[in-house]
């Protein structure tokens, strides 16, 4: 499965030769194998490195086994590099040729889909689940004692209380309060060991609420969403929650990126707007966080020789003096150069305010 690592791999090829990216939805509804396979030679046939089309088609006719709803495929020949990368996301079809692996799309998905820890609660114990990619993996859960309710009316063991609250006594609350300490403790190390970013809590309104109040400050900041859901929740069921409860929430913090972005860039607060201002940003090393529409291109020039990029109409490069070569899209190399040069990269799928602003912008480290 895809991962940050396999990411800064990518974003770490920087070839001499050129490398081929292609992305193919292979989704049931497309079609059957056939039919990708023909839609692939398709994306192929005005592709020049006939080496590294031949690789990727064979890769196809021999090693994929069609399962995923896309896959993502890098080849280098001359590097002698080839990597494929089955997804459970779909992703538009996509050939892209250049000095580096075209990861924008990855980088969306990761920022949409990636690093979930969900967990699922009640009274006795939860259920963990790992969701990355849009693939859910249960693992081991925690169990604690057993929760037995008393009749209502039942007299409480609570000193100074008369008649007592239906269906509770003391020993239950010290039952309960037992359990949703270990349940916290045991959730906490699965966070921890699957190195989770954002966190999704399932149950009833009432242990969702009493068990995000017990999580560390550090660990309920991370909390991205809530779902009303049974313990006993079938697979499928706990997926498309939380497919839906992921994206909901991701367009939710982009919205909120995108207003601080603009209203910072008109103050002059460390953020810019368009592709010019941000490219100068990103030759001084300024930029923390690369904000961008998602399918947002411009043409302009590159350097070969040290990687500048320009919309100005230039035949020269003021950083080296090399010939520069145009290309249909300098936003893409900006994307693997923000990331190898520590910054964040935002791909935002829905935004009108982002579009009237000129379809990308960053903030700034300083």
């Amino acid at each position: 499965m895809f991962s940050e690592k396999d990411l800064q791999e990518l974003i770490q090829i920087n070839a001499p030769e050129q490398v081929l990216s292609v992305y193919l939805n292979t989704e049931p509804s497309k079609g059957n194998a056939d039919a990708y396979r023909l839609r692939l030679r398709t994306m192929l046939k005005n592709i020049t490195l006939t080496e590294d089309a031949a690789a990727i088609e064979r890769f196809f006719n021999q090693d994929y086994d069609w399962n995923g709803r896309s896959v993502a495929l890098f080849s280098c020949t001359a590097q002698k590099f080839f990597r494929a990368f089955p997804l459970a996301i779909p992703v538009h079809d996509q050939v892209y040729v250049g000095d580096h692996p075209f990861v924008k799309e990855l980088t969306r998905l990761l920022d949409t889909y990636g690093g979930y820890g969900v967990v699922i609660v009640d009274k006795q114990g939860a259920r963990f689940f790992s969701f990355h990619l849009g693939k859910l993996t249960e693992q081991d859960g925690y169990l604690g004692e057993p929760v037995k309710h008393v009749k209502r009316g039942g007299a409480s063991s609570f000193p100074g209380r008369r008649g007592g609250v239906a269906g509770r006594t003391q020993k239950t609350e010290e039952l309960v309060d037992r359990n949703r300490k270990d349940i916290v403790e045991s959730t906490i190390n699965f966070f921890e060991e699957n190195r989770v970013r954002r966190i999704l809590i399932g149950g009833t309104e009432e242990n969702i609420v009493s068990f995000r109040s017990q999580l560390p400050k550090a660990w309920q900041s991370l909390v991205d969403g809530t779902l009303s859901i049974s313990m006993n929740a079938p697979h499928d069921e706990v997926l498309q929650h939380a497919l839906e409860i992921g994206m909901r929430a991701e367009q939710e913090r982009e919205a909120r990126m995108v207003s601080q972005l603009i209203t910072s860039a008109a103050k002059g607060q460390n953020a810019v707007m368009g592709v010019s201002a941000i490219l100068s940003a990103l030759h001084d090393g300024r930029i923390h966080t690369l904000v961008l529409a998602e399918g947002y291109q411009s043409p302009g020039h590159t350097c070969p020789s040290c990687h500048y990029m320009t919309v100005q109409e230039s035949d020269t490069c003021p950083k080296c003096s090399h010939t520069l070569h145009p290309t249909n899209d300098v936003i893409e190399p900006a994307v693997s150069k923000t990331l190898r040069m520590g910054g964040e990269v935002e791909v935002v799928m829905t935004n009108p305010e982002l579009v009237r602003g000129g379809g990308v912008g960053a903030l700034l480290r300083y």
